[in-house]
């Protein structure tokens, strides 16, 4: 097991078990403690769902389950349970945000950029007006 990566562990599991879905229909779901704690790792790194590591199994089932039981207000009550069973906070889980870099305005795209024009004007002799 990856120190990187997040894990339920059996006590949180068994607490959390209880609020699962159990109105499934079709084939068996994957491992719900493998699927849960991937769903949370990519929560919590705040990275994409393509990039989950492959112990956590199918990206597209994190991705699907997640989604899926958002609809139907599972996580809110997994994710209160967790925060008393000793996991991350709930705060933690739900309000993560997303921060972009850009390069800088010599590196290529993005950033500001100081045109010619204004480089020429900056260092040009003032114009007197009569």
């Amino acid at each position: 097991m990856n120190r990187d990566q997040f894990w339920l562990t059996d006590a949180q599991f068994s607490k959390i078990a209880p609020h699962l879905p159990t109105d499934t229909r079709g084939k068996p779901r994957t491992d719900d403690l493998r699927v849960i704690s991937g769903i949370i790792h990519v929560l919590k790194s705040g990275g994409r769902w393509i990039d989950a590591p492959p112990e956590y199994g199918p990206r597209k089932t994190l991705y699907n389950r997640y989604v899926r039981w958002a609809a139907k207000g599972v996580w809110v009550s997994l994710f209160e349970t967790l925060a008393q069973a000793g996991g991350p906070p709930a705060e933690v889980l739900i309000d993560s945000s997303a921060v972009k870099a850009h390069r800088s305005a010599s590196g290529g795209k993005g950033g500001r950029k100081i045109t010619p024009s204004a480089v020429r004007a900056a260092v040009a002799r003032p114009k007197s007006t009569p």
